[in-house]
């Protein structure tokens, strides 16, 4: 009974994701995604208690299905941390510029400003997702790796380096100024310029 009920719940998710991002968070009704869903809106908030929290959640799965495997970039001896860095900043980069999170990007900053939604979002999402980043410079400076007063403001750093020219374009829906390969290469170039050890 258990299966039938989380194939429900992703069936919900996904129609869910599908009309926010087609109609935007304000536009989208609990009846047009439940249509999508092939269910009762009844049958929709017995799973999700609003349409906030069913958004928060489609979100945060959107953020979670790809962090893993970016995370895991970035564990283990990374014995190269510049080519570490890059196969990260590659896969970053695909899953920001996705058509799929872009639109629920776009959806969640307009939104988001309204009222709770957007930094309870941004806390589930993204910070935490950074705050993983962090972690992983605080351990490259224990290791005298990298030089690292305070890792969260590394990680936004990086962060930085890796979105400038892609993904801003990309969210007004014009052509990025850089490639993927192009951001992830010299943007971890000039993060590892400001943030290795001298040299002697």
């Amino acid at each position: 009974m258990r299966v039938k009920t989380d194939e429900k719940r992703q069936e919900i998710m996904d129609a869910a994701s599908a009309v926010f991002g087609e109609m935007g968070y304000e536009k989208a009704g609990m009846a047009a995604i439940a249509r999508r869903a092939g269910a009762s809106k009844q049958t929709l908030y017995s799973y999700f208690e609003s349409k906030e929290d069913l958004f928060s959640a489609v979100m945060i799965e959107a953020m979670e299905s790809q962090a893993d495997a970016l995370f895991g970039l970035l564990d283990g001896k990374a014995e190269d941390l510049e080519a570490t860095l890059e196969a990260f900043g590659r896969a970053y980069i695909d899953f920001v510029t996705s058509p799929e999170v872009l639109n629920l990007t776009r959806v969640a900053v307009t939104e988001g400003a309204q009222g709770v939604l957007g930094p309870r979002l941004y806390s589930r999402g993204p910070m935490r997702g950074w705050a993983a980043i962090a972690a992983n410079l605080e351990r490259w400076g224990r290791e005298g790796r990298l030089v690292v007063d305070d890792p969260e403001v590394a990680a936004l750093h990086l962060k930085g380096l890796l979105e400038a020219g892609l993904v801003e374009p990309r969210l007004y829906g014009a052509a990025a100024a850089v490639s993927r390969d192009q951001a992830a290469r010299q943007g971890v170039r000039v993060f590892l310029a400001g943030y290795r050890p001298p040299i002697g």
